[in-house]
């Protein structure tokens, strides 16, 4: 993903918001690059992307467990 740049998003229930242009967020788990067209998975409540679904459910268990 070279010359891109890392979009900032306000996650919404079923669409997301881009505050500041990008073409790619972070994996909050992974730290893996997501580009906006095939940004799938986040937390609306965490406010975090996710690569893929098993990435999310990780996430997820971590917060139940704290919990």
């Amino acid at each position: 993903m070279a010359n891109a740049a890392e979009a900032k998003i306000r996650y919404l229930d079923a669409d997301y918001q881009v505050l500041s242009p990008g073409t790619f967020v972070k994996c909050s788990v992974t730290g893996k690059p997501i580009p906006l067209d095939e940004l799938k998975y986040w937390s609306v409540k965490r406010q975090e992307p996710y690569v893929d679904v098993e990435a999310s459910l990780k996430r997820e268990m971590e917060f139940m467990k704290r919990g």
